[in-house]
């Protein structure tokens, strides 16, 4: 019997429902932060990053991209970003660069671990623009991508 790694199943549409999830619960978790404490921003800025992170999976399996590949990257936002962007993925340059920051500045380890996230209240909107951005790119190659359902043929 052949061991499967969670989420080596997951097909694309699985993928972006679970994207999705995280997108909502980080807006959700925004809407709960607590003015001049910035620890109360860190569960939002671990699931945004999460969600991103997700979307960008989404799109790399929808791109053909072996789940094996995929997992190696580990929580690597920057070679996520290449890879899609080499696939096709059209980004607003600012976005294209924050993913990179992202992942040079290891800020899914810094808001998972480190409680002096001062520097995080700055890039709140910076994060939901990124966020949005990849929630729509994805959405529309992904839908784009799927065949259209056959037509049902009059019977005459």
């Amino acid at each position: 019997m052949t061991e499967h790694s969670p989420g080596s199943l997951a097909s694309t549409e699985q993928l972006l429902l679970l994207a999705r999830a995280y997108h909502r619960a980080a807006e959700t978790l925004l809407g709960n932060r607590r003015k001049g404490d910035p620890i109360s921003l860190a569960p939002f800025r671990l699931a945004a990053i999460h969600a991103m992170e997700l979307y960008l999976n989404a799109l790399l399996r929808n791109e053909g991209l072996d789940h094996k590949k995929v997992r190696g990257l580990q929580h690597d936002l920057a070679s996520r970003t290449k890879l899609a962007q080499e696939a096709g993925l059209v980004l607003r340059k600012r976005t294209a660069e924050h993913l990179q920051d992202l992942a040079k500045n290891r800020e899914y380890l810094v808001s998972r671990y480190d409680p002096d996230l001062t520097l995080a209240t700055r890039h709140v909107n910076r994060l939901v623009a990124t966020l949005n951005e990849l929630h729509l790119k994805a959405n529309e190659r992904i839908t784009k991508s799927k065949p259209a359902p056959a037509a049902n043929p009059k019977v005459a």
